[in-house]
């Protein structure tokens, strides 16, 4: 990317399509409103007055605890304009959870959905770097509301930051333990708009994108602002939980054309059939899935109903957004596909060398929308972010054509009779049973010491309940003729659900 050296990410994704002359288009839609290009920028211009005003200056930080409503990008951007850095907080979480950021930020401000304003009320208490709540409620009508208050600021020249400033925070879904501040700065949203938003997705300024997944969570910021806007494209916010009913009710009212989910709730779209997506599909183009390894019978099953392929990816909130992909038109399911241009891949062993095609190895990613670092956890930043490499803590295998197959995280893998088997490669066989809705799979000692495979199978809600020893018999034999008599999981517990981040992430460690 050939970026000059004061570069503001907002100006560049606002004023410049105004500039260019789309300045009526609509960029931002809701349920309820829209947005203008021209508008979410004058918005976004009044942000800077405002935060002025409430004692916020360049470079300190807001917490953002909003429902992906119009309001959103407009704080979102109007910080970034001003060079106030924006932290995204996950808008299901606790009151310790949220008061843990709110402190670990040390944020000046929050802007929180009205219906979220209790908890955060409560988690802000003693909180001495905390000056100011802004409860965003667009019924309000008040003249300490949101909109007065915006209304009432004066719009600010943009901030002369830096490409390489911290522009945003994310905090890390929490997979393996407590979440961390992610920093990223100001070129990595054109940076995604161009090798992924342009280059992988193909998105056009005619296009009109909806993601399911939230902006709070990398994948879905990226899905909902920068890859969209960077294009001139329209962008469609649902603020309501992304379940079947509420994803096919914006399906059917905007009939986007480029979509993007998790395997999860592809799953129960098709599962679900009374949440029947109508002609919600008829001008979809292509979906996308990221957030966890999409089962390749999952992707056969999507696209032999709906006509239209799902591209799965790979990306992190490390890295910001996918940096591992298969191609639109060349999709194989079951594989996660092939470095995105821009970015390079290693594949290492435990000593740190390079293993050969065919061999299991930890994913390095060298990517030029690498996170700055953790906040103020400089030794975790250290074993991540390795000079210009990134460790995922992913195990993959590398074909000799290039495709990229995935075997779980590094601390998921596991030996059964000396050989190295993959969660994944279990769940997926298992998920291939008619009566599996979803499965995972951790590594448990038996009673001589050894590691074995056992599954925690959540059913589909028509089949085989309550489950029996029958049931259990027919799995084991499933797997075994499915991937090999070694890996069958000698023990499956019938659960409800599987415990999953708020962005829909399987957390094999409350299940170890």
């Amino acid at each position: 990317m050939d970026l000059e050296r004061n570069y503001n990410a907002a100006v560049d994704f606002l004023d410049r399509n105004v500039a260019a002359g789309l300045g009526d288009k609509l960029a931002v839609v809701d349920p309820e409103r829209c947005l203008t290009y021209r508008e979410l920028l004058e918005g976004a211009s009044r942000v800077g007055g405002l935060l002025a005003s409430l004692g916020v200056e360049r470079e300190n930080r807001i917490a953002c605890v909003l429902l992906d409503t119009i309001e959103y990008p407009i704080v979102l951007w109007g910080a970034m304009r001003a060079g106030v850095v924006p932290v995204l907080l996950n808008t299901r979480l606790t009151v310790e959870q949220y008061r843990y950021m709110l402190e670990d930020s040390r944020a000046r401000a929050v802007f929180v959905a009205a219906p979220l304003a209790p908890l955060i009320a409560e988690a802000a208490q003693g909180l001495d770097t905390l000056r100011t709540i802004i409860v965003v409620d667009p019924s309000a009508a008040g003249s300490d509301g949101f909109a007065a208050l915006l209304a009432r600021a004066p719009p600010t020249a943009p901030a002369n930051t830096h490409a390489d400033e911290v522009a945003f925070w994310l905090y890390s879904s929490g997979t393996t333990g407590a979440p961390k501040g992610v920093m990223h700065v100001h070129s990595t949203p054109r940076t995604i708009a161009q090798l992924c938003g342009r280059g992988l997705i193909g998105c056009r300024e005619d296009d009109v994108c909806f993601s399911a997944a939230k902006m709070f969570f990398a994948y879905g910021l990226s899905n909902s602002m920068f890859v969209p806007l960077g294009a001139g494209a329209t962008t469609i916010l649902c603020p309501e939980h992304p379940t079947p009913a509420a994803i096919g009710a914006t399906l059917r009212r905007f009939h986007p054309t480029l979509f993007f989910g998790v395997p999860t709730l592809y799953g129960q779209l098709i599962d679900e059939t009374e949440s029947s997506l109508g002609d919600g599909v008829d001008r979809l183009r292509c979906c996308f899935s990221a957030g966890e390894p999409l089962p390749a019978p999952l992707g056969q099953a999507w696209q032999t109903r709906f006509g239209v392929e799902i591209v799965d990816g790979v990306g992190s909130t490390e890295i910001a957004y996918l940096f591992l992909s298969n191609v639109p038109g060349r999709v194989e399911y079951g594989t996660s596909g092939v470095p995105i241009e821009g970015f390079q891949l290693r594949l290492v062993d435990e000593d740190g060398r390079d293993v050969a095609v065919g061999d299991i190895g930890e994913l390095l990613v060298r990517a030029p929308t690498a996170a700055q670092g953790y906040w103020n956890q400089r030794d975790k930043s250290r074993r991540t972010f390795q000079g210009e490499w990134v460790r995922t803590g992913d195990k993959y295998e590398r074909r000799a054509d290039g495709v990229y197959l995935y075997h779980g995280r590094t601390d998921d893998m596991f030996k059964v009779s000396g050989i190295w088997v993959s969660p994944l490669e279990i769940e997926a066989a298992l998920v291939t049973h008619p009566a599996v809705l979803e499965a995972a799979v951790i590594p448990f000692e038996a009673r001589d010491g050894l590691l074995k495979p056992k599954a925690f199978v959540v059913l589909k809600t028509d089949a085989y309940q309550p489950p029996g020893r029958a049931l259990y018999e027919e799995l084991k034999v499933h797997v075994k003729r499915a991937i090999g008599p070694w890996k069958y999981p000698r023990w499956i517990e019938f659960v409800d659900d599987l415990p999953r981040t708020a962005t829909g992430k399987l957390q094999r460690y409350k299940l170890r």
